[in-house]
């Protein structure tokens, strides 16, 4: 008995404990709203769960609305590690985005080099977006979460006045061209449509309902980033100074490191990530990019996942999974029981609002193995 309350009590005194609980309380807040608003929220969650799981292609869509967010949710993760808040992460996705579509447009290269050429300016466009937001932090004391907002909006003019400019905008729309195949990374994108692949997948209906989402290796990608983003923050010289300074900068300035030098680094690493995001949507599923009216939010759902992964990398791939559950299935509630499908954003809140609240989540886990404990000894 013992042993059992102290693995609850490790459970609850540890991120891991606080993060399950605020998706338990999210999912109770969203049922509360779902009855009060007229509906039952055990077939309203049952329709959530069959429009993720039932089919092979539901699988495939969760996972690609998942794969942006996971790599905006390490974007934000990688800065708060190093005592910065990226809320700058959509700016960046969006600079990401508009030179994937660029480069994957205008320039002619051969099939793979013309996609890790698109990856690596995208990236590279991105970081120096984010390091301006470093510069002004480290040089002129300017607070990042100030400049990030700005650049934020800097970024979505940019997008539309460049979407706008003929030679590169399509006629009779408010898109971009689309980039060529030759950058794309949707897997067997063309094969599938053609008579060779459809005869062939019509003997694997499975695979051919996997395949009819856009497939591609963003998935694959964001698994490799956080990987790599968990190496250089845990094995490195470069992360070990990096989370020196967002620990105390005056020690970390004391101890012979470069503060400026670390938080202009930083800031370009989050940017990069931001952007990479951005890039292997526009070669994975959108192909192009669009006007747009408003903030399309994959760089603020990053800051959610990044808080609900505990800021690390690896917990940043499990809540963007959530996340991509939560966007793609929820919706589906409002065509199949007229349900409000409102509540998913209601859920996403909650979780995200308790999650920021560990103390409070300590203070009831600690109540709880209190009231067990007593009713134990009576």
């Amino acid at each position: 008995m013992k042993t059992k309350l102290k693995l609850k009590e490790k459970l609850f005194s540890g991120n891991l404990g606080f993060t399950l609980f605020s998706i338990v309380i999210g999912f109770v807040v969203g049922a509360i709203v779902l009855l009060i608003a007229g509906f039952n929220p055990l077939e309203a969650y049952s329709v959530m769960i069959s429009g993720v799981f039932s089919r092979p292609k539901y699988i495939s869509w969760t996972i690609i609305y998942a794969t942006p967010i996971i790599i905006t949710g390490l974007s934000v993760a990688f800065a708060f590690r190093t005592g910065l808040f990226n809320i700058g992460a959509e700016g960046q996705y969006i600079i990401g985005s508009l030179v994937a579509t660029a480069i994957g447009y205008f320039l002619k290269l051969p099939p793979v080099i013309h996609f890790i050429f698109v990856f690596i300016t995208a990236a590279l466009a991105a970081g120096l977006w984010g390091a301006i937001a470093g510069y002004l932090k480290a040089k002129f004391g300017v607070h990042e979460v100030i400049a990030t907002i700005m650049l934020n909006w800097i970024a979505l003019y940019l997008n539309n006045y460049f979407v706008m400019l003929e030679g590169f905008k399509r006629p009779q729309s408010e898109t971009s061209y689309e980039i060529q195949n030759t950058a794309s990374i949707t897997i067997l994108e063309n094969w599938k449509y053609s008579d060779v692949g459809r005869e062939w997948l019509s003997n694997y209906p499975i695979l051919k309902d996997i395949l009819a989402a856009p497939v591609n290796l963003g998935f694959l990608i964001a698994i490799l980033l956080a990987i790599l983003v968990w190496y250089i923050l845990n094995k490195t010289t470069l992360g070990y100074e990096l989370r020196a300074v967002g620990f105390n900068r005056h020690a970390a300035e004391y101890g012979g490191i470069n503060v400026e030098k670390s938080m202009v680094i930083s800031m370009f690493i989050a940017g990069a990530l931001a952007g990479i995001a951005g890039a292997l949507q526009v070669t994975g599923v959108t192909k192009s990019v669009a006007i747009l009216a408003a903030m399309e939010g994959y760089g603020f759902d990053g800051i959610a996942v990044s808080l609900i992964g505990s800021n690390t990398a690896f917990g940043s791939i499990f809540s963007g999974l959530l996340f991509g559950m939560l966007k793609y299935g929820g919706p589906k509630i409002q065509p199949f029981l007229r349900a409000p499908s409102e509540v998913v954003n209601i859920v996403i809140g909650t979780i995200v609002f308790f999650v920021a609240i560990p103390k409070f989540i300590r203070m009831l886990g600690s109540l709880m193995n209190k009231k067990r404990g007593e009713k134990n000894v009576g």
